[in-house]
């Protein structure tokens, strides 16, 4: 079992696939604690969450929306890109948490069917061909667009996404392919990919990467860096210190050890890289 998984980790690596937390059933990190005299005053937001389906070509696909349903108003578009586990509670925790803050969110369906892996092999073969075919991850980026554009909710002129490890990657992606949206934040996600183009280039990036991260490597960073400096795109990179890989995922921790790779929960970067994330969204959505 042992090699099985360290070949595993091996092939993973190659691909620049990253291995990311599991399932992990309403834990998502919150922002630091409001005192109670602010929490008081603090208008209450009906969160609803629930299944939508839709599809890219003949493959179904399950996607995941929330938001305030105490209000009509239109407000900005968030979609959310799962790690390479697929469309589990984690990325629904996000999605709902997303709707607190007052956005619009969909967490997407890469795989079709809601189909989720219990282990690296099988998220290895997942998430596998979309790091072989980059516009395979742009056209199931673009159905769960189409779909949220419906909602009367939707600001369609205010769009964002964010990603968590394979999904981080794959926001990165969709961007550097033109996609026409006003930011996107990768938190510990893979850094190189689509090749940059100033020319198609068109929404605002934040990187959040955990410094000790060993899965993407100082050596992808510094890769990335250059492919963007040299075309003159610009970015936001933040670095956490003592941060390793699914950083933001508190089932990180027990995933690394189950399957020994080297994944970890880092409470101080998760609810670091959220505010940065929420800071970020405040500039693009002004």
């Amino acid at each position: 079992m042992k090699k099985l998984l360290t070949s595993t980790l091996a092939i993973a690596t190659a691909f620049s696939i990253s291995s990311c937390g599991g399932n992990n059933k309403d834990k998502a990190a919150t922002p630091d604690a409001i005192p109670d005299s602010a929490k008081r005053e603090t208008p209450v937001v009906a969160v609803t969450g629930q299944e939508v389906k839709y599809s890219d070509g003949s493959t179904s696909l399950v996607g995941y929306v929330a938001y305030d349903s105490a209000s009509v108003a239109k407000r900005p578009v968030v979609l959310v890109v799962p790690e390479w586990w697929g469309l589990n509670d984690y990325a629904k925790s996000r999605a709902r948490q997303l709707a607190e803050l007052g956005y619009l969110a969909i967490a997407v369906d890469y795989y079709g069917n809601g189909q989720q892996a219990n282990d690296p092999a099988a998220a290895m073969k997942l998430s596998g061909p979309f790091y072989k075919d980059f516009s395979l991850g742009k056209k199931r980026f673009d159905a769960a667009l189409a779909k949220i554009k419906t909602y009367p909710q939707a600001d369609t002129s205010k769009i964002a996404a964010i990603g968590y490890c394979f999904g981080g990657a794959q926001v990165l992606n969709v961007a550097r392919q033109g996609e026409h949206l006003l930011g996107v934040v990768s938190f510990h996600g893979g850094l190189v990919g689509v090749t940059p183009d100033k020319s198609i280039e068109k929404a605002r990036i934040l990187v959040c990467h955990g410094e000790a991260d060993q899965m993407v490597t100082k050596e992808e960073v510094a890769k990335f860096k250059k492919q963007m400096d040299s075309v003159g795109i610009a970015y936001t990179f933040r670095s956490y210190p003592g941060a390793g890989h699914a950083f933001t995922n508190p089932a990180a921790t027990e995933l690394g050890k189950k399957f020994n790779i080297p994944v970890a929960y880092n409470e101080a970067a998760d609810k670091a890289s959220w505010e940065d994330m929420k800071n970020f969204f405040a500039e693009i959505f002004k």
